[in-house]
């Protein structure tokens, strides 16, 4: 054993592959993972989805196994609040317990639900989607020929919105945004979503502010405006994520929406990082500082800071990738979207992808069941590409791979 400690506070995604990864690299010292929630690492994805359907359990959603946990001794602390690290001994300081010594520390808090007040006897009515147990309340209100208000358009909300239709809900989603996603994917695309979910059924009303919002007896009432009011048995509000940056703030590290690090995760204190949904990194890419909230992110960061802290060149600035599942139809977003779209397939039928030009060169790909247009799409970002090129179903993409050139 090495005698070095390294602690990371939080144990989502990121963290337990920051483990995972430090025991593959051959780091023999002490790991130990602290996390508030009184669950293992989890996988969160599948919340929305298969675990909110029921198709899938707690233990599918495990990252870190008991047996791997024991052969590879790595310590879990569940339902443990650290309160602040020490800047210049690193010691992890914990509400209760006695303090951890650690040489590395890694920041993986992640972020919590937006919310939104709700007065009213009933706020047991009111959910929020960021955890397990957020999961297993709203389970118990989807139920056939129940009415589910759903606050946001965002993938969050838009994936349950399928998922309880699937079980017979009645669902009805509010969105503020002229048009769901824009800012994402783009207006058109947007309302290709929007599209897929009226063909199911669910009610997508855009241009709503919800001005009015609460509880009764027995169920939930939103106010819209001057639309009648909309009575549901149950409402989910879906706005988004705050990142999780109180204990980084009173540990010294510079925070501005997310902890501000490096291209290799390091924060403005040596031998302590931050990766996932909670870290502000440069991306040299982007000439900029990021902040992405996906999975993938957490995972590519989380091995990224781990070998960092083993001294390795940890550089990871991949284009951001995330999938959504809505219904029987798998979403997929590389890189970034601009106004120059360029359709490859039949949208009418969902079976197709959007390219995104910026002065003819590629810098996105959304995909619609079309998976494997993503993969070649990460060969293509940067290059210039012909629109009729990338519509003529007939171009085999991959070949573009060996003959286009990229130019940034």
């Amino acid at each position: 054993m090495t005698g070095r400690t390294f602690v990371t506070v939080g144990a989502g995604q990121a963290a337990a592959v920051a483990a995972r990864t430090l025991r593959r690299r051959g780091f023999d010292g002490r790991i130990v993972l602290v996390g508030e929630e009184p669950h293992t690492p989890y996988q969160r994805p599948p919340l929305s989805k298969e675990f909110l359907s029921g198709t899938e359990g707690l233990e599918s959603l495990q990252i870190l196994p008991e047996k791997w946990l024991a052969d590879n001794d790595v310590q879990i602390r569940t339902g443990a609040e650290v309160t602040r690290v020490d800047p210049g001994s690193r010691r992890v300081e914990l509400a209760s317990g006695a303090p951890i010594e650690a040489d590395a520390v890694l920041f993986a808090t992640g972020g919590r639900a937006r919310r939104l007040p709700v007065p009213g006897p009933r706020p047991d009515l009111v959910h929020y989607l960021r955890t397990v147990d957020d999961a297993i309340a709203l389970q118990r209100r989807i139920t056939p020929g129940s009415r589910l208000a759903i606050i946001g358009a965002g993938f969050i909300g838009l994936e349950i919105a399928a998922t309880a239709r699937g079980l017979g809900a009645e669902v009805t989603v509010l969105e503020a945004a002229p048009m769901p996603l824009a800012n994402i994917i783009g207006p058109r695309l947007g309302a290709e979503l929007v599209r897929i979910h009226q063909d199911r059924g669910v009610d997508v009303r855009t241009g709503v502010t919800v001005e009015q919002l609460h509880t009764t007896a027995d169920g939930v009432v939103v106010g819209c405006g001057t639309d009648a009011p909309l009575e549901a048995d149950a409402v989910l509000i879906g706005i988004g994520i705050v990142a999780n940056t109180e204990v980084a703030a009173a540990s010294g590290l510079q925070v501005q929406d997310g902890i501000v690090v490096d291209a290799q995760g390091r924060t403005s204190i040596p031998h302590i990082y931050a990766a996932g949904d909670v870290a502000r990194r440069y991306s040299a890419r982007a000439g900029r500082h990021v902040r992405f909230e996906h999975f993938d992110n957490a995972n590519r960061q989380g091995a990224a800071v781990a070998n960092a802290m083993l001294g390795r060149d940890a550089v990871n600035d991949d284009a951001p990738w995330f999938w959504s599942d809505q219904y029987d139809h798998n979403l997929q977003l590389l890189g970034e979207a601009t106004a120059d779209l360029v359709i490859r397939g039949n949208p009418d039928t969902n079976d197709f992808t959007a390219f995104y030009l910026d002065d003819g060169l590629l810098r996105g790909v959304f995909t619609s069941d079309r998976g494997e247009d993503v993969m070649v799409g990460r060969e293509l970002l940067g290059r210039r590409i012909e629109r009729a090129v990338l519509e003529d179903e007939d171009t085999d993409l991959w070949e573009l791979v060996e003959t286009e050139e990229a130019v940034s």
